[in-house]
C-alpha cells in the first residue's frame, strides 16, 4: 500500500519564521508554495505525488481562519494524504525587536485606520490567528531557537526516508589550471609518486588498475590515506548537523590525470560504503574528453614545461 504523501500548511505571526520553516521544508524535498489564494489551496493540494508545503497567513488573498479551517478538514478527509498543520510563533519583544531590525511594515498596521505601530499590528494578529494556533499539530516558538535549531526542528519532525540529505562532490583537478570554485575542502597529492614519469603508465588515468597499484605502492600512501579519512569523517556529521546541503572536496596535482584522479575515485568509494551519498567527477579528464584538440594543445604548452605533472 502506498504510503500517504504529506502536506503540511504553515501559519503563524508575521516575523515568527514561516518563511524559514518553508525554506527547511523545501530542502527537506517539499514542493512550497507561499501565500496561494486560500480558494486555490485544495486545487493545489491536486493528485500529484511531491510532499507539499504551504504557507499561509494574513497576506493570503482571502484569508479567514474559519475558511482555513474548513479547508484543513475537508482535505483530512482524503485517505491518500496526510495534513499538518504548523503554527509559528514568538513572544511579542522579540517580534517588536524583528521588526526593528528589519524595517519592514507590519501586515496588520500598514498605516491609514489600521494605524502603524507594530505593537497594534501584531496585537490584532494574535487575536485574528487564535483560532489557528489552537487548532495547529505542531507550535513552533521561535523566540529563543536559533535558525539551526529551527531546521533540526523540523527535520526531525518531517524527515521522510529517502529525502535530500548531504550531497557530497568528489572532483580531481591539476593545481596549474586552477582550484574549482565550488570546492570546500582542498587536498595536494602532488607529494605522491607520479606515474608521468613510467612510459607505460603516462597515457593512462588514475582510473586504471596499473596507475592505481603503483599510487598505492608509495611508502607514505597508507599514512596519507588514513589521515585524510580520518580527517573527513568526522566533519561530515558536523555539516549535516550546521544544515549543509552540498559539500566539495577537491584533490589535486599537476596535471590532473594521474594521482589526484586514483584518490579522487577512492575517496569517493569510501563514502559511498559509509552510506553518504557522492558522486566524483575529474575536471581535466573531462575537459579532455569535451575538447580533445585545446587538451592536447595544454599539454603540449605551458604543461608540459611543469617539472611533475
Amino acid at each position: 500500500m502506498m504510503a500517504a504523501r504529506p502536506v503540511v500548511l504553515v501559519t503563524g505571526l508575521s516575523g515568527a519564521g514561516r518563511a524559514s520553516i518553508l525554506r527547511h521544508l523545501e530542502d527537506l524535498g517539499f514542493e512550497t508554495v507561499d501565500n496561494p489564494p486560500l480558494d486555490l489551496l485544495e486545487e493545489l493540494v491536486g493528485d500529484g505525488d511531491q510532499p507539499l508545503a504551504a504557507g499561509v497567513d494574513t497576506r493570503s488573498r482571502g484569508f479567514d481562519p474559519e475558511g482555513v479551517l474548513r479547508t484543513l478538514s475537508r482535505l483530512r478527509l482524503r485517505p491518500d494524504i496526510t495534513v499538518t498543520l504548523v503554527y509559528a510563533t514568538a513572544e511579542d519583544a522579540v517580534l517588536l525587536r524583528r521588526y526593528s531590525e528589519t524595517r519592514r511594515r507590519h501586515p496588520l498596521a500598514p498605516g491609514g485606520s489600521l494605524g502603524s505601530r507594530v505593537a497594534d499590528g501584531i496585537a490584532r494578529e494574535q487575536a485574528l490567528m487564535a483560532p489557528l494556533r489552537d487548532a495547529a499539530d505542531m507550535v513552533v516558538d521561535t523566540s529563543d531557537l536559533p535558525l539551526p535549531s529551527l531546521r533540526q526542528t523540523i527535520e526531525r519532525r518531517f524527515r521522510r526516508e529517502g529525502a535530500p540529505g548531504l550531497l557530497i562532490h568528489v572532483q580531481s583537478f591539476a593545481f596549474p589550471r586552477g582550484l574549482p570554485r565550488e570546492a570546500d575542502l582542498v587536498f595536494d597529492v602532488r607529494f605522491l609518486r607520479n606515474p608521468h614519469y613510467v612510459p607505460e603508465l603516462k597515457p593512462q588515468t588514475g582510473r586504471d588498475a596499473a596507475v592505481a597499484a603503483y599510487v598505492e605502492a608509495d611508502p607514505d600512501f597508507p599514512s596519507f590515506w588514513s589521515r585524510l579519512v580520518g580527517f573527513v569523517d568526522p566533519l561530515l556529521p558536523r555539516y549535516v548537523a550546521e544544515g549543509k546541503k552540498y559539500l566539495t572536496v577537491a584533490l589535486g596535482c599537476t596535471g590532473g590525470r594521474h594521482r589526484s584522479v586514483l584518490v579522487a575515485e577512492r575517496l569517493a568509494d569510501h563514502l559511498r560504503t559509509l552510506g553518504w551519498r557522492a558522486d566524483v567527477t575529474h575536471r581535466e579528464l573531462d575537459e579532455a574528453a569535451r575538447n580533445p584538440a585545446a587538451s592536447e594543445a595544454r599539454l603540449g604548452g605551458r604543461e608540459a614545461l611543469s617539472p611533475s605533472p
